[in-house]
């Protein structure tokens, strides 16, 4: 009977590396609770359970004292080696957010091929199709395979399945949005086996036999212990687009990916820095659920929906993920419901309240002309009229200002300024156009709305007023400014409210015009105080280019 000694370093070297590759996979075993997908985990176990049971049956191959319980040996080892193709597709169908694992069709055809596979291998010793074996000194005494035609078939099937996997995995590293570089080199060192199996068949120094454990080991080791979290990231992000943001436990930034960034361009700089040093909006927002905040960044405004999530990693919580849904859509058209039913009240108001007293005073006109026959009392019952008349007019341009705005166009402010000073009794007031920028804009209502300004300006400040109009030093918006004697700061919080004026006989809807103008442009306005004290109101937030 033939003795196989440890006398040769080759030999010493092969069970050394395959005890330690099985070692390694049994006590990555133990960082399995760190994955939180339980298919995930699932799948993964079952390889590194199979990937343990492969190297130790390499190890019996090499040490097994007679030729027949090496045979034995190597055969058991094939089979544990197919079987763990289909751990491998479990586990990566389960991290890429995929169901084939759980499909019936597909666990039955990969178990019926399995078996298939299985009977090719035992049967080897009739059909001898699979591999040969013959006992070799080089480069130690050992039992030799030689591989048959039906190995490197079914060795094709099996690096096939299992390239099926390495493409879910490597096409989910591609589409998220974080560095998957680390996760990309840990994953590719399950081929780098390849490389020994084919120098196996080349040269006398390495024996014929699978390495993939190898690959396994180093890949459990590198997503288990090294890259956890970032692993885990991935997986929970998968291939959505989704702004993310990880916490540490005391809410300090740890980690985001590129599309946070875009949201918040002071994350580059941000790290292990508290949330709200990022954004005040977005740190207010952790405490409370699906909580919306607005990004101004953008034009128009743009919303997103902010909710966390524990994280975690071995069953200990290390932080939390905030996740943002952009929810533009739906928040600008509750936003602009919201408006409409505010115009609805403010309506009913203006009907019932500044309608009510020109009817009033109508009435009493016409009254005391009928029980008195003098006609002068005519006269309330005309002025009556007319503000009625002016109150509907402005009622309706005030409905109409509001609309939603489809299409815009690009139009030069300057140029617009002068039409719209055209269409305005400005007596011997003056308009000074100090420069110029080109808007994205509804032209009639951006002349509608300038128009309102003039005649507030105009109302208020003097018939000599001097109106100036010119763009923001930040390029972010237009001016449109007066030297008159400018608005008391008590009122300014009200000045955009309809129906609000401290003119007599006004009907307090032209600045409210204005205000709807600059809404329904998704822009903002404010007013303050002019450098000559009058009044100076200034319009946001306008996609514009300069000329």
């Amino acid at each position: 009977m033939a003795q196989f000694g440890l006398e040769e370093p080759l030999l010493l070297l092969h069970v050394g590396v395959f005890t330690i590759t099985g070692l390694v996979c049994l006590v990555s075993l133990r960082g399995l609770a760190r994955i939180e997908d339980a298919d995930t985990r699932r799948g993964l176990g079952a390889l590194l359970v199979l990937s343990c049971g492969w190297t130790f049956a390499h190890v019996a191959y090499l040490l097994a004292p007679t030729p027949t319980l090496q045979y034995i040996a190597f055969l058991g080892g094939l089979i544990i080696g197919i079987a763990s193709v289909g751990p491998w597709l479990y586990f990566c169908s389960a991290y890429t957010g995929r169901t084939l694992h759980r499909m019936r069709t597909v666990r039955w055809a990969a178990l019926a091929t399995f078996l298939a596979v299985v009977l090719v291998k035992v049967t080897n010793p009739i059909h001898g199709q699979y591999f040969s074996a013959e006992v070799d000194t080089t480069p130690f005494r050992h039992l030799a395979i030689h591989h048959e035609p039906l190995h490197w078939i079914i060795m094709g099937l099996a690096y096939a399945l299992a390239s099926i996997g390495l493409f879910m995995l490597f096409e989910l590293f591609t589409k998220v949005s974080y560095e998957t570089t680390p996760l990309v080199v840990v994953v590719g060192l399950t081929g780098v086996p390849v490389v020994f199996d084919f120098l196996g068949n080349v040269t006398p120094y390495l024996l014929e036999v699978t390495y993939s454990p190898l690959g396994v080991a180093a890949f459990a080791v590198g997503i288990l212990y090294v890259y956890v979290e970032r692993f885990q990231t991935v997986q929970l992000t998968g291939e959505s687009d989704n702004p993310v943001i990880l916490l540490d436990q005391a809410d300090c930034v740890h980690e985001w990916n590129h599309t946070a960034e875009t949201l918040f361009p002071g994350l580059e700089h941000a790290e292990q820095e508290p949330v709200d040093a990022v954004d005040s909006a977005l740190a207010d927002a952790l405490d409370g659920p699906d909580q919306i905040i607005p990004i101004t960044q953008f034009n128009p405004t743009r919303y997103y929906r902010v909710t966390t999530n524990p994280f975690s990693a071995d069953s200990t919580r290390i932080g939390r993920m905030i996740t943002l849904t952009d929810v533009s859509e739906r928040e600008q058209y509750r936003r602009k419901i919201e408006r409409q039913n505010e115009r609805l009240e403010q309506f009913a108001s203006i009907v019932s309240h500044d309608l009510r007293n020109p009817l009033t005073v109508a009435k009493g006109g016409l009254e005391l002309a009928s029980e008195t026959g003098e006609l002068d009392h005519l006269a309330y019952v005309e002025e009556a009229h007319q503000r009625m008349e002016a109150l509907i007019e402005d009622l309706l341009s005030l409905a109409r200002s509001g609309i939603d705005i489809d299409e815009t166009e690009s139009v030069e402010l300057g140029t617009v300024a002068r039409e719209s000073w055209e269409m305005v009794d400005s007596a011997e007031a003056t308009l000074a156009v100090a420069d110029s920028l080109t808007v994205q804009a509804d032209r009639e209502r951006l002349r509608q709305a300038l128009e309102n300004l003039y005649r507030n300006a105009i109302e208020h400040g003097g018939e000599d007023v001097t109106i100036t109009i010119g763009t923001l030093s930040d390029d972010a918006g237009f001016f449109v400014e007066d030297d008159g004697v400018g608005i008391p700061s008590e009122h300014r919080d009200e000045l955009f409210e309809p129906g609000f004026t401290t003119q007599q006989g006004g009907t307090g809807f032209g600045l409210a015009i204005v205000a709807e103008i600059v809404t329904a442009h998704q822009w903002e306005i404010s007013v303050t105080e002019s450098a000559a004290g009058g009044a100076r109101f200034e319009i946001r937030g306008i996609e514009s280019s300069s000329e």
